[in-house]
C-alpha cells in the first residue's frame, strides 16, 4: 500500500482521492444535525410558550430517528462484508463486496474483493498444479511400466541393459517428485536453479534417445493411449558440435521434451521434428528450435498457444493417432524458461511450426 496527499493509498485508489463522505464526516454532521434540531426547536417553544417537557421529547425522536438512518448505513455493508467473508472462509471465492460507496468501508470492501480475488488465483494455482504434476509424471511412469511388463511377460529379458533403462526412468520420475518442493515455493518467489556448464550436443541427443525409448516401449506395450507416435523422426542439429552452454539440465529437459512431445502430436505421419542449437548472443547463452511438418499456429493464437489448457483452434490440428494432450505441455516449458530469465515464443516458419527458446546463460537470474 503507497501512500498519497490524503494519507495511504488503497489498491486500485487513485492518486489524490478525496472522501468527501467519509465516517468521520458523517458521525460529526449528525451531531452538529442533532445540537441544531434541539436549538431549533428550543427557539420555537420561547416563542410559541410550549412547554419545555414536548420540545424535549420531540427533539429526542428526531435525534433517534437521524442517528438510526447514519447507524443503518454504516452497518448495512458490515453485514454484507460478514456474508462474503463467511463464504471465502467456506471456499466460496466467487462472491465480491459492492463497492457503491466513498467511505473507509467502500475502501474495507474494496481491500477485500481484492483479497478474494488472490485467494481465488491461489486456489486456481493449486489446481493447476496437480495437472502440472500429473502431466510431468505421466512419461517416466508409463515408460517404467512398460519396461517391468516387458520383463515380466517374457517379451524381454531382465538384463543389464533393460534394467539400466528402468533405473534411467525410475531416476527421472524421483527428480520430478523433488521439483514438488521447488513447486510449492513460486509463491514466494523461491525456486532454486541448479546451474551449471554441460555439452549441448550429448545433453539433447539423451533427451531424444530418451523421447524414442518411451515411445517404443508405448508401442510395444499398447499403454501409450491414442497419443503414441513412433512414425515421427526425431532429428538433432548442433552448431558447433562442442557447443555449450549454461543451465539447469533439469529443467531445460522440461523444455525440450515437453515441446518434442508436443511437436510429435501435431506431425503427420511419418513427418519429422528437428532440434535446432545455437551459440547466443551472450557468453554460455543458448537459443534452441523445435520445428515440426504439421499444419503450423495461426497468428492470432501465437500468445495464447504458452496458456494453460490451452489446446489451440486450429481444425484438427494433431496428427494421426494423436488426442491432442491436455494443454499443459507449453505452459510447462515457459514456466520452465521463466526461471532461467529466458524468451520462448512461436516464431516464422514457411511449414509446421517453430517454437524458438532463448536461454540468457551466465547472464541470466541468479540461483
Amino acid at each position: 500500500m503507497s501512500s498519497g496527499p490524503d494519507g495511504p493509498r488503497s489498491p486500485g485508489e487513485p492518486w489524490g482521492r478525496v472522501r468527501p463522505f467519509s465516517i468521520k464526516t458523517k458521525l460529526g454532521a449528525l451531531v452538529v444535525v442533532s445540537v441544531l434540531i434541539t436549538t431549533g426547536l428550543s427557539v420555537i417553544a420561547v416563542h410559541t410558550k410550549t412547554e419545555l417537557r414536548f420540545i424535549t421529547v420531540f427533539s429526542m425522536i428526531a435525534t433517534l430517528l437521524i442517528t438510526q438512518f447514519v447507524a443503518h448505513s454504516l452497518t448495512a455493508p458490515l453485514d454484507e462484508m460478514n456474508t462474503v467473508a463467511r463464504s471465502i472462509s467456506h471456499g466460496d471465492y466467487t462472491r465480491r463486496v459492492s463497492e457503491n460507496r466513498r467511505d473507509e468501508l467502500g475502501d474495507l470492501a474494496q481491500t477485500i474483493n481484492v483479497m478474494a480475488d488472490e485467494l481465488e488465483a491461489q486456489d486456481r494455482q493449486r489446481k493447476e498444479l496437480v495437472a502440472n504434476v500429473s502431466h510431468e509424471l505421466r512419461t517416466p511412469i508409463a515408460g517404467l511400466r512398460a519396461v517391468l511388463e516387458n520383463v515380466v511377460d517374457g517379451i524381454a529379458e531382465a538384463d543389464t541393459e533393460t534394467m539400466r533403462t528402468a533405473l534411467k526412468q525410475t531416476e527421472r520420475l524421483g527428480r520430478l517428485v523433488e521439483t514438488l518442493l521447488d513447486l510449492s515455493r513460486l509463491d514466494n518467489g523461491v525456486v532454486p536453479l541448479r546451474k551449471r556448464r554441460f555439452e549441448v550436443w550429448p545433453y539433447l541427443s539423451g533427451v531424444l534417445k530418451e523421447a524414442n525409448m518411451v515411445a517404443s516401449a508405448r508401442a510395444t506395450m499398447g499403454s501409450g493411449g491414442n497419443h503414441t507416435r513412433t512414425d515421427v523422426h526425431l532429428h538433432l542439429d548442433v552448431s558447433p558440435p562442442e557447443l555449450t552452454a549454461h543451465a539447469d539440465p533439469e529443467r531445460i529437459h522440461q523444455v525440450v521434451a515437453n515441446l518434442i512431445d508436443n511437436a510429435v502430436k501435431h506431425s503427420p505421419a511419418h513427418g519429422r521434428v528437428t532440434v535446432k542449437a545455437r551459440r547466443g548472443p551472450l557468453p554460455e547463452s543458448l537459443e534452441l528450435e523445435v520445428l515440426d511438418e504439421g499444419p503450423g499456429i495461426p497468428r492470432s493464437e501465437w500468445r495464447r498457444v504458452f496458456e494453460r489448457f490451452n489446446r489451440g483452434a486450429v481444425r484438427r490440428p494433431h496428427g494421426p493417432g494423436s488426442d491432442g494432450g491436455t494443454g499443459l505441455g507449453l505452459a510447462i516449458a515457459r514456466w520452465a524458461v521463466d526461471l532461467h530469465g529466458g524468451r520462448i515464443g512461436v516464431a516464422e516458419s514457411e511449414r509446421g511450426c517453430r517454437i524458438l527458446v532463448t536461454l540468457p546463460g551466465e547472464s541470466s537470474v541468479p540461483s
